[in-house]
């Protein structure tokens, strides 16, 4: 199920299930369930998965599978996918019943005239769904409302009411919580709105190029709304982005019913200008982008293409993240714009891609990551007056001779809803005490919270978390590592008596 609001949540699966089975004295040895997940596809769906690897493994201890109704396999857009999958229990000798669809799945003509149409329904129903929301979401960009992301270095979110009154201010990771309300951009604190105008104005009248301005910045000790160090691609990100001149523009890129992410026109953009205040003046950024996109107009098809074999040879596979942050080269949205796609751009220098090669660098940046936040952890104990040594094998750390922690980074997955979400796997060979979780960010750049995880209350191999938990889990969240470090320090008494 991918929602609590509606008749497909688990609870209300599991009671029908269970009436069912206790009204023909069926025992249920076992549940598999998938919860606040999206029936488009395979993938994520670990209750599924796990059914499906018992049957084929021969784990099975059941000889039935009782499913609430045909589109619990799935509401994928192949309607021989569930098909599939129903298959391989059969073959396995297990028995499929229905509980909730009114007919016997006996393998009569009936019983499978019924299933494919019931599957056909199963998939119209996500495409007229996704079609309802994009069209939705269409309408809130046209009023000016903010869909999702973060705002920008310079931008914050505002919080409004269904009238129209501001409220408060969003902080970064906060979402609205009441339906009505909405999101739009306003100015940052002036300091970042400053920066950012110097930013324009160097590479504007200064000349200077987007290295040249991110190494400035960094040795100002200025950081990204991220929290993290300018680089290139992050500059030339707020000098093409057109909500600094106020415009809310959204469908660059679009991911629907669980398909590849693709790069769209700029005729399927959907776009409402001068509708926030602006904080970069109109014409200092159109002669930005004037620059940008003479800088690449200037090459041939050729020597552009040279520049992205090379790149290709040095680092052995192409992303747009890669492209933005080579000097020298033209940025990724000139060679979509050159070629009419990125992909079309990586087609004519020999390079197929075979996978979002966005998670080589979020793995890089997560190695990085990982020592420094290690040594934090310890740096912090030790200044609590606590004692912790580290096991240079397993990176298991053992603090005052009493418990163990071990730490553990969670990337963020964006959904295809548009929720995120975090898979946190425990270091079940070490077994520690405490499984430190540093949630990263939307972008994987920065850590957003921390999940004190005691193996006593969790005991669990994996665990998935979404944005809210439930007080069972978030009463383990901490925006900090402090309660760490207070539990692990140590008070200095001068008498005991």
């Amino acid at each position: 199920m991918s929602t609590d609001h509606q008749r497909y949540s688990t609870e209300n699966q599991s009671d029908a299930i269970r009436h069912y089975a206790a009204a023909r004295g069926i025992e249920i040895v076992r549940t598999y369930a998938d919860h606040g997940r999206s029936g488009l596809s395979i993938s994520g769906r670990t209750g599924l998965q796990a059914l499906l690897d018992d049957v084929r493994e021969g784990r099975a201890d059941f000889s039935l599978i009782l499913v609430y109704d045909v589109s619990r396999w799935g509401r994928f857009q192949n309607a021989d996918e569930s098909a599939y999958y129903e298959y391989l229990c059969k073959r396995a000798g297990i028995t499929i019943e229905y509980c909730t669809d009114g007919f016997e799945n006996d393998g009569s003509p009936i019983a499978t005239i019924v299933k494919g149409v019931k599957r056909a329904m199963a998939g119209e129903y996500s495409r007229q769904l996704s079609a309802k929301v994009f069209a939705g979401q269409c309408r809130l960009i046209e009023l000016g409302y903010r869909q999702g992301g973060p705002p920008g270095f310079g931008l914050r979110r505002q919080l409004i009411d269904g009238t129209g009154t501001p409220k408060t201010q969003l902080s970064r990771g906060e979402q609205k919580s009441i339906q009505t309300d909405r999101v739009v951009l306003v100015p940052g604190p002036p300091d970042e709105v400053q920066t950012v105008g110097w930013m324009f104005r160097s590479f504007v009248e200064e000349g200077r190029n987007e290295r040249e301005i991110a190494d400035l910045l960094n040795r100002s000790g200025r950081l990204t709304d991220l929290g993290r160090p300018w680089t290139r691609g992050a500059v030339h990100a707020v000098l093409t982005n057109e909500r600094y001149v106020g415009h809310n523009v959204w469908n660059r890129t679009s991911c629907k019913l669980g398909g590849v992410r693709v790069r769209n026109e700029a005729a399927m953009w959907v776009r409402r200008d001068d509708i926030f205040p602006p904080i970069v003046d109109r014409l200092l950024f159109e002669a930005a982008n004037i620059i940008i996109r003479e800088r690449s107009r200037s090459l041939t098809d050729e020597e552009m293409l040279e520049s992205l074999r090379d790149l290709l040879s040095r680092r052995g596979f192409l992303s747009g993240l890669v492209i933005d942050e080579a000097d020298g080269l033209p940025s990724s949205s000139a060679y979509a714009s050159r070629f009419g796609s990125l992909l079309r751009a990586y087609q004519l220098v020999g390079f197929t891609p075979d996978r979002d090669y966005r998670y080589v660098e979020v793995n890089r940046a997560l190695r990085a990551m990982y020592p420094g936040l290690v040594g934090t952890i310890i740096a912090g104990i030790e200044r609590a007056g606590g004692a912790v040594v580290r096991d240079p094998a397993t990176d298991l750390l053992i603090l005052n001779d009493e418990f163990t922690a071990s730490l553990v980074l969670a990337r963020c997955q964006e959904t295809s809803a548009g929720a995120y979400r975090w898979h946190i796997r425990m270091e079940a060979a070490l077994r520690p005490d405490i499984t430190i979780a540093a949630r990263l960010d939307e972008g994987n750049e920065a850590i957003r919270d921390y999940y004190l995880l005691p193996r006593a209350e969790t005991g669990l191999a994996r665990l998935r978390l979404a944005e809210a938990n439930g007080f069972s889990l978030d009463v383990f969240r901490f925006d900090s590592l402090d309660p760490l470090f207070d539990l692990a320090g140590r008070a200095a008494l001068s008498e005991v008596t």
